[in-house]
């Protein structure tokens, strides 16, 4: 076998030193993008209608140098009451991720589906802050399993499930 196998020397270190065994930690965490629109202010407030809120996530990855990636989750929310506009919060909120030595093909089930898990109580401090901030009262998103969102998604496109816990970071 090859140096490239993470398999072959179980783990250890080769004996130049080598580092092979598997490791992912989060580097940096931050708001890249962060909008909140208020479009109907004062009369909003007048309008005593319990808003109907609409969340929508999305969730991209992109390798931004060598061993670390970049997760994004991006936030969407609108609310509306009697047809107005209460509010609209957009937030991109990313992680930096270094990867080493984890197989190709544990890495995209823990970018689309740990890693987001591990970023998103501090996205949904910041757009809870956020809609507070606006004068509304705090949107507070519950907890949301990426993992299995990501399994049935994988399945739906006929790709293999590979679970992250085989990744190592459980």
């Amino acid at each position: 076998m090859d140096e490239q196998d993470n398999g072959a020397n179980g783990g250890e270190p080769y004996a130049n030193g080598e580092d092979t065994t598997p490791a992912i930690g989060l580097i940096s965490q931050y708001v890249k993008d962060l909008s909140f629109e208020n479009p109907n202010a004062p009369a909003v407030y007048q309008n005593p209608a319990q808003p109907q809120i609409d969340v929508q996530f999305n969730i991209g990855s992109g390798q931004v140098g060598e061993d670390v990636h970049e997760v994004v989750l991006r936030i969407d929310v609108r609310a509306e009451a009697d047809g107005q506009v209460a509010f609209i919060a957009e937030l991109a909120y990313a992680g930096l991720f270094g990867i080493r030595n984890v197989p190709a093909e544990h890495i995209q089930p823990f970018l689309l589906g740990e890693a987001p898990r591990l970023i998103f109580p501090f996205a949904r401090r910041v757009l809870a802050d956020a809609i507070r901030d606006g004068g509304f009262p705090p949107l507070l998103l519950e907890p949301i399993d990426f993992a299995a969102l990501y399994q049935q998604q994988a399945l739906a496109e006929g790709q293999p499930a590979v679970t992250t816990a085989e990744t190592g970071t459980a």
